[in-house]
């Protein structure tokens, strides 16, 4: 006997959680939704909504200090951490208000607690028990550690504690040069922190293309921000003052605190996952093309599954799944096609492949183009420097956008319609695109592609 049966059952409200309970109950299904916190998961409260509000603060704060370059007489008198914080935390209370009245709208049954997986198909949440037709894993991630590193959440702090300071620290350590070590960098660069960047991999973002890595330290080094590829990790020690970093080779750094900023793990222990003969490995469960784990029945979405751990993918996976469920066989997600998003001071933004790995993929029949934002008028006016590059296949269609530089962010929609619909150079060059904006450079970027090249050189 259960306390309540489902034709969808899901393990976590996150992006994908709420994605998928939300697009099955819009096609006519019962719904179950099980969360031991809040209704958005990472993404809303601790990740991707509150640093870019972060973020967006210390854009104002660059605008207020670099005003006199527009003739505006402005002066940045400080960060009121308190302001920030009020602002940043009001955004996420809408937003929340907003997703849990869309939720129970929907009819959608929200079980509160902490569920584990205890039989086929069945959640067990305290002293209840629920099952579904259908069970669906969202469970997310958490914040990584490197081994013998503890977190104590004063000195050394995750970047949950980070979006919790009370302060502008006057140094910090950032532990990884990923995406959110750039984007937290970034962040306190603006507010007027000195920081340093220490990165074991050759080069900052490496997940992107080199020329985006190499922009990005470009400006960083211009900003003052200091940072150290090819540089393990060794130990740090806490101080009177804040933290000394030893890193391999016996150089140590001190500053007031140290970031530790190096991925998310799965969130996976615990729940009963490996019990019930689900195929796991480090901790992700595995799944196919389909999001099907090896269990009948059984879907993995998310952060928990192996790949990017981007909630614009959770959400699209959970869409997936919950048409999966109802019959309408939906297309597969292809992973390259996700868009990717830095959103430091520059912005990084791209889709598809890179050009290192396209030409493993496809030799010398690969072909790039590389427009500089120089020749854009809207990003003279916003004072930005950076490029749109284009990896394509000669005769081919476009295998992968990159883009540096600020707002450049809010492109990647355009790019991921013509990666994923396979579109040639040609097809997107006749397109018009609006003067001024920054979407022109991905106009004028296929223009070069295809041999028109007007602001650029062919």
């Amino acid at each position: 006997m259960t306390d309540g049966d489902f034709d969808v059952l899901i393990l976590g409200a996150g992006s994908g959680g709420y994605a998928c309970a939300l697009r099955a109950a819009q096609l006519g299904l019962t719904v179950g939704l099980v969360e031991k916190g809040n209704l958005g998961g990472t993404c809303l409260h601790v990740g991707c909504i509150p640093t870019k509000a972060l973020l967006h603060a210390a854009e104002v704060a660059d605008s207020a200090r670099d005003a006199s370059k527009f003739g505006v007489s402005a002066t940045l008198d400080g960060i009121d951490m308190a302001g920030v914080n009020s602002y940043k935390d009001g955004v996420v209370a809408r937003l929340f208000k907003g997703l849990t009245g869309l939720i129970k709208s929907r009819g959608i049954t929200v079980i509160e607690g902490e569920g584990r997986v205890t039989g086929p198909r069945t959640v067990t949440v305290g002293a209840a028990t629920y099952t579904g037709k259908s069970l669906v894993l969202a469970s997310g991630s958490y914040s990584k550690s490197l081994p013998g590193l503890e977190l104590d959440g004063e000195r050394v702090i995750s970047s949950e504690h980070a979006l919790k300071l009370d302060r502008v620290p006057a140094s910090v350590i950032v532990l990884g040069g990923g995406v959110i070590g750039c984007e937290f960098a970034s962040v306190w660069a603006s507010f007027g922190a000195k920081v340093t960047i220490l990165e074991a991999l050759p080069r900052l973002v490496a997940a992107e293309d080199e020329a985006s890595s190499k922009a990005l330290e470009r400006a960083f080094r211009k900003r003052k921000i200091d940072f150290r590829t090819s540089t393990p990790f060794q130990s740090v020690k806490t101080t009177d003052s804040g933290v000394a970093v030893t890193v391999e080779g016996g150089d140590v750094i001190e500053a007031e605190l140290l970031l530790v900023a190096v991925g998310r793990g799965p969130s996976t222990d615990g729940l009963g996952y490996e019990e019930q003969g689900i195929v796991m490995e480090r901790g992700f469960v595995l799944a196919d093309e389909r999001c099907r784990t090896n269990v009948e029945g059984v879907f993995a979405v998310g952060d928990i599954v192996p790949g990017l751990q981007l909630a614009h993918r959770g959400f699209q996976q959970g869409i997936f799944v919950a048409e999966e469920i109802a019959g309408l066989d939906p297309k597969p997600i292809d992973e390259a096609g996700i868009p990717r998003v830095t959103y430091s001071h520059p912005e990084i933004a791209s889709v598809g492949l890179d050009e290192a790995t396209a030409r493993e993929q496809y030799g010398d029949d690969i072909t790039t183009i590389t427009y500089d934002l120089g020749g854009n008028g809207k990003s003279q006016i916003l004072q930005t420097a950076g490029f749109v590059k284009l990896v394509g296949l000669k005769d081919g269609p476009v295998l992968g956008v990159h883009m540096v530089g600020d707002r450049v962010g809010e492109l990647i929609g355009e790019a991921q319609l013509i990666y994923s619909w396979e579109a040639h150079a040609d097809d997107v060059a006749p397109l018009i695109h609006a003067h001024p904006t920054q979407n022109e450079a991905l106009g004028e970027a296929h223009l070069a592609l295809a041999g028109k090249a007007l602001h650029a050189h062919s």
